[in-house]
């Protein structure tokens, strides 16, 4: 898929927030500045959020818990060990909510199974690629309609 800007990119993020629920997890891969945070911001907007979106770095998860699903948005760049990971608990999440994971390559073989793992590359100065790999649980909700 190709995502012609940061306008297209966040469209294509708001139509995922509508095929969300509880238990799903959203992988999203690609390096610097590929558009990984604008994905998030725009299921963020789709879910209701309408305050700003940074990538979560330096606190490696920011929960957004008052929304119509709940979704913790969580950058792992920072990880340098998978079992790291284990002590943030994000499997809680889960049990009521969603996740969004940037770097989630992080996890080593830990990433969840039913993960909907999304690819973002560089194509142009504005253009992304988008490559999906997609899991039995999101058959049916993908490709989302923008």
């Amino acid at each position: 898929m190709i995502l012609a800007g940061p306008q297209a990119t966040e469209a294509l993020g708001r139509a995922l927030a509508g095929r969300m629920g509880p238990g799903d997890v959203i992988a999203l891969y690609g390096d610097l500045g590929t558009g990984k945070t604008t994905l998030a911001r725009g299921i963020l907007r789709g879910l209701g959020f309408d305050g700003d979106v940074a990538s979560p770095t330096f606190p490696i998860v920011q929960p957004y818990e008052a929304l119509a699903l709940p979704l913790w948005h969580v950058d792992l760049y920072r990880i340098e060990d998978a079992g790291e990971a284990e002590e943030l608990g994000l499997d809680e999440a889960l049990e009521e909510g969603a996740l969004v994971v940037e770097w989630p390559e992080r996890l080593g073989t830990g990433l969840w199974p039913q993960a909907l793992r999304l690819t973002l590359s560089r194509r142009s100065e504005h253009e992304r690629a988008l490559t999906a790999q997609v899991p039995a649980a999101w058959e049916g909700r993908w490709p989302p309609r923008r």
